[in-house]
């Protein structure tokens, strides 16, 4: 990832919008932050979320609260819980996650 030029600055997660984004079952949702090519996010995901899509974009995840799975699409299973992250690089393992009771994510990708 190359951080390309931009001045200090500081974000009040409080001033972002909410996104809603629907899942296979659940909800996540979104509060985006772009900083020239890179995606900076707050994410929940709601009680019994499953992406609705195996996503090929690579990510810095960190959870920040509560648990869930990810699975790639050759069928390993990766349990992430409170102060575990993941990376992936882009296009390399597709991804999908899912959570039964909830969890709180931030993301840069």
């Amino acid at each position: 990832m190359k951080l390309s030029a931009f001045s200090f600055q500081t974000i009040d997660w409080a001033t972002i919008p909410l996104e809603e984004h629907t899942g296979d079952t659940g909800m996540a949702y979104w509060q985006v932050v772009m900083m020239n090519d890179i995606r900076i996010r707050k994410v929940h995901y709601s009680a019994g979320y499953s992406a609705d899509h195996w996503c090929k974009k690579g990510h810095v995840l960190f959870c920040v609260n509560g648990e869930m799975e990810t699975t790639l699409e050759d069928g390993r299973v990766f349990s992430l819980t409170k102060d575990m992250m993941y990376i992936v690089g882009d296009d390399c393992e597709a991804h999908r996650s899912t959570t039964k009771t909830g969890c709180e994510l931030f993301i840069v990708d």
